[in-house]
């Protein structure tokens, strides 16, 4: 079916398998091109420790998206985070998530499921392929990224647990340490953080489950040891610190939907034809760039994902 968005396909260069890009990584660092002298001081402790981890960060050169754009830098993408768990300011997220402690971890995967199961962080990253996805990530406010993340697609873990036929949604929970996440102690939230798709999204191809970024263990602020991506959504759909899935036949409640319904419909597919109450989506600032670009729908992703919604009017289902 021909749908009238402006959809860019995915490139198989954009989908890399984890041997590939390690092997890039490796190269760049041989190749001495290496920019700046970034450590990753907020993975965890035993992470910090480790010659990988503790290497400087990739050069952006070495990453474009299917459009040819330049991938944010590292320090970029792990300097400016919305991560109202520790803070509202996203400057501040960074140093305030430092000593955020994401070892050991499990994620619950539970609810209408054959085959229920808790999986340490050490089983997912042996478990399933890791490899590289560079997305677009447009925020809900109307700034946007381009990331290289490393991570397996979420489908592939729940084809493991085998969800009935009566599943519909999957609802994700973050962890609720409000001792190291000091925003959570801020009473206007529904802690802990919670988020839901159907489950033929969480089934689409695109949607992964992120365990770093750059080749390198995901940092504390973006969302350690492991967290959703759905590139076609705004941000805020694309969970952090998960610890709980479960599969449902219930639309779940999700936090930014249960705040402030009229603002954040549970879909929250980027779509400039929809304007937030309070800004246009019709454009985008680019982290690092100066002038404004056009917002694509479904994020520039529609070719993948536009058949999900067929037959729904996508403003009254934003």
């Amino acid at each position: 079916m021909t749908h009238p968005y402006k959809s860019v396909p995915v490139r198989p260069s954009e989908i890399t398998p984890k041997e590939v890009y390690l092997s890039r990584r490796d190269f760049i660092k041989a190749a001495g091109v290496i920019a700046g002298s970034v450590a990753l001081a907020a993975c965890a402790p035993e992470a910090a420790e480790n010659t990988e981890a503790a290497a400087p960060a990739p050069d952006r050169p070495s990453f474009t998206d299917e459009l040819g754009d330049m991938a944010n830098t590292f320090e970029e993408i792990t300097g400016y985070n919305n991560y109202y768990e520790f803070s509202t300011n996203k400057e501040a997220v960074k140093p305030l998530a430092e000593n955020f402690n994401p070892s050991p971890w499990t994620v619950e995967v539970t609810g209408m499921v054959a085959k229920p199961k808790t999986f340490g962080i050490e089983d997912l990253l042996s478990i399933f392929t890791q490899e590289e996805r560079i997305y677009r990530l447009r925020c809900v406010e109307a700034w946007s990224m381009v990331i290289p993340w490393n991570g397996f697609p979420l489908a592939s873990l729940l084809k493991q647990v085998e969800p009935t036929s009566d599943a519909q949604y999957v609802r994700f929970e973050t962890v609720y340490r409000p001792e190291e996440m000091k925003g959570q102690g801020s009473a206007f939230y529904p802690w802990p953080y919670q988020e839901g798709l159907r489950l033929d999204e969480a089934m689409n191809d695109l949607a992964i489950l992120a365990t770093g970024l750059y080749g390198e263990m995901m940092p504390n602020q973006n969302g350690a040891p492991i967290r959703l991506v759905v590139p076609w959504k705004y941000g805020f759909k694309s969970i952090k610190a998960i610890v709980k899935i479960e599969l449902t036949d219930q639309r779940p409640n999700t936090l930014w939907n249960t705040v402030a319904p009229n603002e954040y419909g549970f879909y929250s597919n980027v779509n400039p034809n929809v304007d937030h109450p309070r800004w246009s989506q019709a454009s985008e600032r680019r982290i690092g760039e100066l002038t404004r670009r056009e917002t694509l729908m479904f994020n520039g992703y529609a070719e993948q994902v536009a058949h999900l919604y067929d037959g729904m009017n996508l403003s009254l289902h934003y």
